[in-house]
């Protein structure tokens, strides 16, 4: 998670969703609410070589971004958690 901001008094710093700017909610050094995390690192034949990009996206944002596409998503559903 990209950790915006400035440290606070607890230890911790504010974790933003990259489009909105929203801050999502963190108690006690726990992420309180699910957020969409990407990373891409950026191979030779881009315009981007040898580039990392990361960016953070809360479920809203997520939402908007995935309506708009032509194929939808694959979705899977989990029947245990690890």
């Amino acid at each position: 998670m990209k950790r915006a901001g400035k440290v606070n008094k607890s230890g911790a710093s504010k974790l933003c969703c990259n489009s909105c700017g929203k801050s999502l909610r963190v108690e006690n050094g726990i992420l309180m609410e699910d957020a969409f995390e990407a990373t891409k690192e950026w191979g030779y034949f881009s315009g981007r070589d040898m580039e990392v990009h990361r960016f953070n996206l809360c479920e809203e944002c997520y939402d908007k971004m995935v309506s708009q596409f032509l194929i939808p998503v694959e979705v899977r559903r989990k029947t245990e958690v690890l």
